[in-house]
C-alpha cells in the first residue's frame, strides 16, 4: 500500500451529511463524522501513521501488491463505488456505499457500508480498522464483543464494526482486523457506523439487509438524477459532477462545501494547503444557475433559504452583512488553528483545520449572492426582498474600497476588477428586480452606484498598453476570475476589448488548455512557492471561447480538460505540471464549471450550424499546428 496514494487515487462516498474517500487499493483514508467539517476519525491521507485509515482489500499472492490489478468505478448513476481487484486466483470486488440521509435534520448516527465478494476463483481478503479520533490527536479503547461485533470509542463519539459470518474480528492493540478467504458466488460485509458517545449499537447486519440497502442506495440516485434536464453530449460527465455536486452540500441546511477534504497541497511540500469543508457565499452562489437549469430547482431553492438567512441574522464577526464562508449550519466562526502533529500530504506542511480566510473582505461576495437571491421567483416575496434591499443599500455604502479579492491572497488589500466586476452584478440585479417586482427601493441610489462601479472598471480596470482588463487597478497583471465578465453580462462575448483580454489571457495564461489564475511572481500574494493550474479557471475558459464563437478552440479545450479527470470521473482543485492533481479533493466549484462549459458548448454548438465562427483574427490550434484562415473559415484563438 503506498503511503500516500495520488490525490487523484480516490473514489468519494457520501449520506448528505458526510463523506468518505476511499482509494483505489480499498483503504478509507479520509472520513470526518458526523459532519463534512468534524474532526477526522480516518486522516491517513495528511499522515500516514497517524491520521488512521480502514482497509478492506483482497490479498496479492505475493504479498506485496505483485500480480494483482485493481480497478475502481461508480454503478453507473449512482454513489455507489466498486474497487475490483483482480489476481492470478480470482476476481473480486469490494463495494462502499453509505445510506442517505436526505433529512431536513442532523444526525450523528451515520453508516459507511463496505462489501467483499468474490465474482470468480477464490481470493483471500484483509480487513484493518484503525481510527484515530480528532484528527489523530485523541486516544480510543477497543471493546470487542464477540467475532462479529467491536465498539472503539473516543472522546465524545463511538465507531461501532459489525461483520457478517464470514468476518471473524481479532483485536489487534486497540484496533480491530481480519482476514477472509471467498469463492465465487461468496459475499461478507462490514459496516461501521458512527454514534455519539454511549450511543445505541446498532444490529448486527446480515447480507439480504445489505443487499436492500444497496438497492435503496442506487435507487434513491436514479431517481433523484431523474430530474436533471441535461440530454447534451457530455451526459456522463455532468451526471457525475451534478452526483458530486449533490455529495458534497449538507441536506439538513441545503448548504454545499467546497471540497470533502482539508490540508491537501496546492504544491506538494508547499504551505497552500488549506481547509474546504465550508460553505463559500461565492461557490455556492454560483451554483444556482447550473442548478436550475440542471433541473434541480430543490437544491437551488434550498440554498438561496439558507443565503437569505444569512442575511437576516448578521452576526458575522466582521459586522458585514455577509461574510465571504461560513459553516454548513450556518455558524460564522471559522478560527484557523494548525495540526503541528500531522505530517501533512507527502510532507506538505502546514495542515490546517479551519479558515482564517473567514474575516477577509472579499466584496464580490455580494455580487454573487444577489445573483443567486434575484434567480426565481421567491424573490418577490417580503422576506427574500428585504434581504436583498439591505445588502443593496449596504453596499451602495461600502463598494469603493480595496478588498483580498476572489483568490484570498494574503498579501494586502487591493482595488481588484472582479470585485468592482460583482458589485455592478450586485445593483444591476437589483434594479431589475425591484422592476420586476414592483418593490420598493432606492433604485436612483443603486443606479448611480452601479454606473460609478461601471466607470471606474472601464477607466481603471482596463491597461491601456496590455489592451486588456487587468487584475487590480495598480497592476498589468491579468486575472482568469476576469473569464466571467461576458457571463454575468458586464460586457458583449464579442465585445472588442473583450476579445482582446480574451487574446491576452490565452498568450499568458493559458498552457495547453490549462489556466492558471494569475501569475504569483508578477502579483506576489504573500505564500511561498507555487502552484498548478486552476481548474475552475479552465472550465471558465472553455465557456469563454464557445460564448465568443471559437467553438474548435472550445471543443478541443474541453475534450482536453476531460482527459485530466481520475479515473471515476472527479476532480480536485488544480493541476500540477505533470498532469497530477493538486489540492482538496473533489472539489464542488470544478464540477460546477464542468457542467457550466458544458451546457454553454451544448447550446453554441447548436447554433453553429446556422452561423459562422467569430471573435477574433487569431486562428485554432490543434495538436500543435495553426491552421491558415482559407480552411478554417474564421478565427479562433491560440490553444
Amino acid at each position: 500500500m503506498d503511503r500516500y496514494p495520488p490525490i487523484a487515487d480516490h473514489g468519494m462516498v457520501g449520506d448528505l451529511q458526510t463523506a468518505a474517500l476511499v482509494s483505489s487499493d480499498g483503504t478509507v483514508d479520509w472520513w470526518c463524522t458526523p459532519r463534512f467539517d468534524s474532526p477526522s476519525v480516518f486522516a491517513s491521507l495528511l499522515d500516514s501513521e497517524r491520521g488512521g485509515h480502514c482497509r478492506l482489500a483482497a490479498e496479492p499472492p505475493d504479498g506485496n501488491g505483485q500480480g494483482m490489478s485493481v480497478r475502481q468505478l461508480y454503478l453507473s448513476d449512482t454513489a455507489v463505488l466498486i474497487t475490483r481487484f483482480m489476481g492470478p486466483g480470482g476476481v473480486g470486488e469490494v463495494a462502499d456505499f453509505m445510506p442517505p440521509v436526505d433529512a431536513p435534520a442532523p444526525t450523528d448516527r451515520h453508516r459507511l457500508i463496505r462489501v467483499a465478494r468474490v465474482v470468480r476463483g477464490s481470493l483471500p481478503f484483509a480487513f484493518a480498522c484503525r481510527p484515530r479520533f480528532d484528527y489523530g490527536r485523541a486516544p480510543h479503547t477497543l471493546g470487542l464483543i464477540d467475532d462479529h461485533a467491536a465498539v472503539l470509542r473516543g472522546p465524545g463519539q463511538d465507531l461501532h464494526v459489525r461483520s457478517t459470518p464470514g468476518i471473524r474480528l481479532r483485536a489487534d492493540g486497540d484496533d480491530v482486523t481480519a482476514r477472509f478467504t471467498l469463492s465465487a458466488g461468496q459475499a461478507a460485509a462490514v459496516v461501521l457506523t458512527t454514534t455519539a458517545e454511549g450511543g445505541q449499537a446498532p444490529p448486527a447486519p446480515s447480507l439480504y439487509d445489505i443487499a436492500e440497502d444497496v438497492e435503496k442506495c442506487r435507487l434513491f440516485w436514479l431517481t433523484w438524477l431523474r430530474s436533471c434536464t441535461y440530454r447534451g453530449r457530455w451526459q456522463d460527465m455532468v451526471n457525475r459532477s451534478a452526483i458530486t455536486l449533490k455529495l458534497l452540500t449538507y441536506a439538513p441546511t441545503g448548504a454545499p462545501i467546497a471540497a470533502a477534504t482539508m490540508g491537501l497541497p496546492e504544491q506538494v511540500g508547499g504551505e497552500r494547503n488549506w481547509d474546504y469543508r465550508y460553505t463559500w457565499v461565492r461557490d455556492a452562489s454560483l451554483s444556482v444557475g447550473a442548478l436550475i437549469e440542471l433541473g434541480f430547482e430543490a437544491e437551488a431553492f434550498a440554498f438561496r433559504h439558507w443565503l437569505r438567512d444569512r442575511v437576516e441574522a448578521g452576526g458575522t464577526t466582521s459586522g458585514d452583512p455577509l461574510q465571504i464562508m461560513y459553516r454548513v449550519d450556518g455558524d460564522p466562526h471559522l478560527t484557523e488553528e494548525i495540526l503541528d502533529h500531522l505530517e501533512g500530504y507527502r510532507g506538505s506542511r502546514p495542515v490546517r483545520a479551519g479558515n482564517a480566510a473567514a474575516d477577509q473582505l472579499q466584496l464580490d461576495i455580494y455580487g454573487e449572492a444577489c445573483d443567486a437571491l434575484a434567480v426565481g421567483g421567491d424573490i418577490g416575496a417580503v422576506r427574500g426582498w428585504k434581504a436583498l434591499n439591505g445588502v443593496l443599500d449596504w453596499l451602495a455604502d461600502h463598494w469603493d474600497r480595496p478588498d483580498e479579492g476572489i483568490w484570498e491572497t494574503r498579501g494586502g488589500r487591493q482595488n481588484f476588477t472582479y470585485s468592482r466586476l460583482m458589485t455592478w452584478v450586485a445593483f444591476d440585479r437589483g434594479i431589475r428586480a425591484a422592476t420586476r417586482f414592483s418593490r420598493p427601493a432606492d433604485v436612483a441610489r443603486w443606479t448611480a452606484a452601479r454606473d460609478g462601479v461601471f466607470r471606474q472598471i472601464i477607466e481603471r480596470g482596463w491597461h491601456e498598453k496590455r489592451q486588456a482588463f487587468v487584475q487590480h487597478f495598480d497592476t498589468d497583471v491579468l486575472d482568469a476570475s476576469l473569464l466571467l465578465m461576458p457571463r454575468v453580462g458586464f460586457l458583449s462575448p464579442h465585445d472588442p476589448d473583450w476579445i482582446s483580454t480574451l487574446d491576452a489571457m490565452d498568450e499568458e495564461l493559458v498552457s495547453d488548455s490549462l489556466v492558471y489564475r494569475y501569475d504569483p511572481a508578477a502579483s506576489p500574494d504573500g505564500l511561498r512557492g507555487s502552484e498548478g493550474t486552476f481548474n475552475l479557471c479552465s472550465f471558465f475558459y472553455v465557456e469563454a471561447l464557445a460564448r465568443s464563437g471559437r467553438l474548435h478552440q472550445a471543443r478541443h479545450a474541453f475534450d482536453k480538460m476531460l482527459t485530466y479527470a481520475n479515473h471515476v470521473g472527479l476532480f480536485a482543485e488544480e493541476i500540477g505540471p505533470s498532469g497530477e492533481q493538486l489540492g482538496n479533493f473533489p472539489q464542488a466549484f470544478t464540477h460546477l464549471s464542468l457542467v457550466t462549459a458544458a451546457m454553454a458548448l451544448d447550446e453554441e454548438l447548436g447554433r453553429a450550424t446556422t452561423r459562422p465562427e467569430t471573435g477574433g483574427t487569431r486562428h485554432p490550434v490543434v495538436h500543435g499546428l495553426t491552421a491558415p484562415p482559407e480552411t478554417t473559415g474564421g478565427g479562433a484563438g491560440g490553444g
